[in-house]
C-alpha cells in the first residue's frame, strides 16, 4: 500500500491545474451522456415533474399562516410564500411572496440559495433567513419581518460560517459562531455558546454560557417552550458525533450538566419531563433500562431537589422515570414529536411505520393508539406551536404521498393533499425479502418490479443503500423511477443493511467503527440473493449511494467488481485514511475509526476504496459525482478515486458540479439534469 499520495493535489479546491483537471473529466462525461438521444426529453419530463402545481406543498404553520418554500421555472432559486388553512384546504393557488431570493440573489450579486427559515416562536412574523452560496453548508444569518418583508435594521445578522443560532425569545437568540476567526473544534464547527441580546442600535450584548476544547465536536443551544409558558435552556455539547453531554441554563445563565448517559438524545420536553432515547444501557437509581428504550425522565430527577426538606407528598412524582417503548429485535424509534398536551411516537416496525400516543395520567404516561394507517411509512411533517395538532406523510413505494392533518386529542384526521400518480402502480408489486449475511444474520431489502417479471436473472435492476449513521432505509414513492425505471423494464431494490438505524442502536453498532466492512457484507449479500433468485445477473446490475452510501457502493465495487456493471457513487467518501483532514471529516471519527490509532488506522486501510484500485482488476464503468460547494464531504474523494483508476488504466466517469453542496440545495433544472444523466448512464450500462 503506498505511503504518499500522488493525486493529494486533487484536493486542492483553488489549484488552477486541479480545476483544469476536473473540467476535463466533465468535459468527458458530458459528451458521453448529454449527447445521448435519451438525456434531453428525460431532463425536460423530470423538470416538468418537478414543476408540477399538484405536486405537495409542505409548509409549517405559525400563526394564521401556512408557509411553504416554492421553486419554478420563473423563481430557479426560490420564493418563501404562505397562505392560510382554508386556501390551502381548498386547493387554491393563493399565495403571497414573503421573500423572494432570486431577487435577492441579483440585488445582492450572489449565488443565494435558501438553507431555511427560523419562526421566532412567540412571534413568528420575526425570522432568522439561512442563505447559502452556492448550497453549501457555511450559511450567512439575517433577521427578517415577513409583516414588513424587509430586513431588520440592526437585526441579530450573522456571517458566513457552520454557526448553530436558534430563538430564545424576540429579543434574544443563542449563537455558536462558526465563522472565520471564531475558535472551532478540530472538526470546523462551533465550540462556544454566546447569548445575545438584542440592542436598538445594533450594539447587541454578547455573553459567553459555554465552551468546549477543541477536540469535541460541536456545540448547539436552544430553548424549549412548554405549552403552559414554561421554557428550558439547553446546550448540547458533543464529544463526537454519539458521545454528548447535555446542560441546563438557569436564571443567571450558569450551566449545570445532566447526569444522563453520554449515548442518549433528548428528543423533547413536555410537562416536566425529558423524553430520552438510549443508544447504550443506562443503570440508574437502581434500575436499568436497556439501549433502544424511549424515557420519559422528569427533570426532577436530574436536578437537585430545590426545597430544603426534600420531595412532600405533593411531589411523589418527582424524580420519576418510566419505561415508555422498550426495545425490540425488529422495532426503532424513528421520532418523537410532543402536542400541546401530547407526545407521539413513530415506530418503525419491521421496516413499517406504526404511530402511538401517550398522554399524562396522575403523573403518568398512558400509551394509546391512534387511527393511522401502518402498512407504509409516516413522516412528521409539522407541529404547529400550541395545539394538539400533527401533520404527517405517508406514502410507500408505489402509493403516492398523502399529506394528512391529525387531531392528537380527538383522534380525528383529514388529507389535506394527495400527491398525483407519477406512474401507474398497478403493474408492479412492492415485497420484503430476506438475504442472509456471512454471520447468518437475516438482512431485510425490499425489491419492486413488475408482477409479470420473468425471474430469467436478466431484469436490469439498480439496488440503493446506505448503512451509517444509524439512518433507516425505509420504502418511499419512487416518482420518477417508476416512469422512467421501473416502466422500462427495470427493478428497483432498497437494502436495510446493518450500520443503519432500521432495528435500533444493536443494529448500527453491529457495522460501526472497526466493524465497518459488515455493511459491505451485507449488501454484496443482498445481490447475491438477488442474483440467486433470477431477479437479475451481474450484467444487469447496479448499485447507488450516496454520501456514507458512497463509501458503501465503492468498497463493494473494490470488492466485488464482476458482481456490478453499474455503480453510481454520490458525494461519497472514499479516502478513508485522510478522511478526518478533509472538511467535517474528524466529526465522524466515532462512526469510522481514527486514522491517527494504529489499531484503528488498520481497520481503515483493510477497506478503504481509494487505496484498494488494483491494477488486474475488472471494474465497470463507475459514475463518481461531487459538487465543488460540498463543504462537508470533500470533493477531493471523488476526484482522486477516478484518477487513481485512470493511474491504473481503467476507465471511470466524474460529474462535479459547481453549485448544490451536500445536500444537493440547488435550482429545479441543475437537479433534473443531474438525474437525467444518472438515468442515461443507467441505461447504458444495464439496459442496452
Amino acid at each position: 500500500m503506498p505511503h504518499t499520495d500522488p493525486h493529494q493535489w486533487l484536493e486542492s479546491l483553488d489549484s488552477p491545474e486541479a480545476q483544469a483537471w476536473v473540467d476535463a473529466q466533465n468535459s468527458k462525461t458530458h459528451s458521453l451522456l448529454d449527447s445521448d438521444a435519451r438525456f434531453a426529453p428525460l431532463q425536460a419530463e423530470i423538470l416538468a415533474h418537478l414543476q408540477d402545481t399538484r405536486q405537495i406543498p409542505f409548509f409549517s404553520e405559525h400563526g394564521a399562516w401556512l408557509y411553504n418554500f416554492h421553486q419554478d421555472d420563473a423563481h430557479p432559486r426560490g420564493v418563501y410564500r404562505r397562505t392560510a388553512l382554508e386556501a390551502y384546504r381548498a386547493g387554491a393557488q393563493d399565495w403571497q411572496i414573503v421573500l423572494d431570493i432570486d431577487a435577492l440573489a441579483a440585488a445582492d450579486e450572489e449565488d443565494w440559495f435558501l438553507d431555511g427559515v427560523s419562526h421566532c416562536t412567540l412571534v413568528p412574523a420575526r425570522v432568522q433567513v439561512f442563505l447559502t452560496r452556492g448550497g453549501q453548508d457555511a450559511t450567512v444569518c439575517r433577521e427578517y419581518d415577513l409583516e414588513a418583508q424587509d430586513w431588520v435594521a440592526h437585526g441579530f445578522d450573522f456571517s458566513e460560517g457552520k454557526s448553530h443560532i436558534a430563538w430564545r425569545d424576540v429579543d434574544s437568540v443563542f449563537v455558536c459562531p462558526g465563522w472565520k476567526g471564531a475558535p472551532l473544534t478540530r472538526a470546523g464547527y462551533p465550540c462556544e455558546v454566546w447569548l445575545v441580546e438584542r440592542a436598538a442600535d445594533g450594539q447587541h450584548a454578547w455573553t459567553q454560557l459555554f465552551a468546549a476544547p477543541k477536540s469535541a465536536m460541536m456545540v448547539a443551544a436552544w430553548r424549549y417552550l412548554d405549552a403552559d409558558g414554561a421554557t428550558l435552556d439547553m446546550i448540547e455539547a458533543s464529544d463526537s458525533f454519539y458521545s454528548k453531554t447535555y446542560h441546563l441554563i438557569d436564571a443567571t445563565l450558569a450551566t449545570h450538566a445532566l447526569p444522563l448517559p453520554a449515548k442518549a438524545e433528548i428528543e423533547g420536553y413536555l410537562q416536566g419531563d425529558l423524553l430520552v432515547k438510549l443508544a447504550d444501557d443506562w443503570a440508574w437509581q437502581g434500575e436499568r433500562y436497556a439501549a433502544g428504550s424511549l424515557l420519559a425522565v422528569a427533570l426532577s430527577a436530574l436536578t437537585p431537589d430545590p426545597s430544603p426538606s426534600g420531595r412532600g407528598e405533593k411531589d411523589a412524582q418527582l424524580g420519576r422515570v418510566q419505561l415508555l417503548v422498550a426495545p425490540a429485535a425488529k422495532r426503532s424509534i424513528d421520532s418523537v414529536e410532543t402536542t400541546r398536551a401530547s407526545l407521539v411516537v413513530n415506530l418503525i416496525d419491521n421496516v413499517k411505520s406504526r404511530l402511538l400516543a401517550f398522554d399524562k395520567v396522575a403523573g403518568l404516561w398512558c400509551e394509546r393508539a391512534l387511527p393511522v394507517a401502518d402498512s407504509g411509512v409516516i413522516e412528521f411533517a409539522d407541529q404547529p406551536w400550541d395545539s394538539d395538532i400533527i401533520c404527517y406523510s405517508f406514502s410507500d413505494f408505489l402509493m403516492p404521498t398523502g399529506l394528512y392533518r391529525l387531531n392528537v386529542a380527538t383522534g380525528e384526521q383529514e388529507v389535506l393533499r394527495a400527491q398525483p400518480a407519477a406512474f401507474d402502480a398497478s403493474a408492479f408489486i412492492a415485497e420484503q425479502r430476506h438475504a442472509r449475511a456471512g454471520d447468518g444474520t437475516a438482512i431485510p431489502y425490499f425489491v419492486v418490479r413488475g408482477k409479470d417479471t420473468v425471474l430469467d436473472g436478466n431484469t436490469p435492476t439498480l439496488m440503493y443503500g446506505y448503512g451509517g449513521f444509524e439512518v433507516s432505509m425505509l420504502p418511499y414513492y419512487i416518482e420518477n423511477f417508476g416512469p422512467h425505471w421501473l416502466e422500462k423494464g427495470g427493478a428497483f431494490v432498497l437494502a436495510c443493511i446493518r450500520g443503519g438505524g432500521e432495528f435500533g442502536p444493536a443494529w448500527h453498532q453491529a457495522a460501526q467503527g472497526p466493524r465497518r466492512a459488515v455493511s459491505f457484507g451485507d449488501f454484496i449479500a443482498v445481490a447475491e440473493d438477488l442474483i440467486a433468485h433470477g431477479l437479475t445477473c451481474p450484467r444487469r446490475l447496479g448499485i447507488e449511494g450516496g454520501s456514507n452510501g458512497g463509501l458503501l457502493v465503492g468498497a463493494c465495487m473494490v470488492r466485488r467488481p464482476e458482481l456490478f456493471n453499474a455503480v453510481v457513487c454520490e458525494v461519497p467518501l472514499l479516502d478513508m485514511l485522510r478522511y478526518t483532514e478533509l472538511l467535517a471529516g474528524a466529526s465522524w471519527i466515532d462512526e469510522y475509526g481514527d486514522p491517527d490509532d494504529a489499531a484503528e488506522r488498520a481497520a481503515l486501510a483493510a477497506y478503504s476504496p481509494y487505496h484498494h484500485v488494483q491494477a488486474d482488476a475488472d471494474y465497470p464503468l463507475a459514475l463518481f459525482t461531487t459538487s465543488a460547494k460540498d463543504d462537508r464531504v470533500h470533493p477531493g474523494h471523488a476526484r482522486k478515486m477516478v484518477a487513481r483508476l485512470a493511474e491504473l488504466g481503467h476507465d471511470a466517469l466524474l460529474l462535479e458540479t459547481a453549485g448544490g453542496g451536500h445536500s444537493g440545495n440547488a435550482a429545479q433544472a441543475q437537479t433534473a439534469e443531474e438525474l437525467a444523466r444518472v438515468l442515461v448512464y443507467l441505461y447504458r450500462q444495464l439496459m442496452d
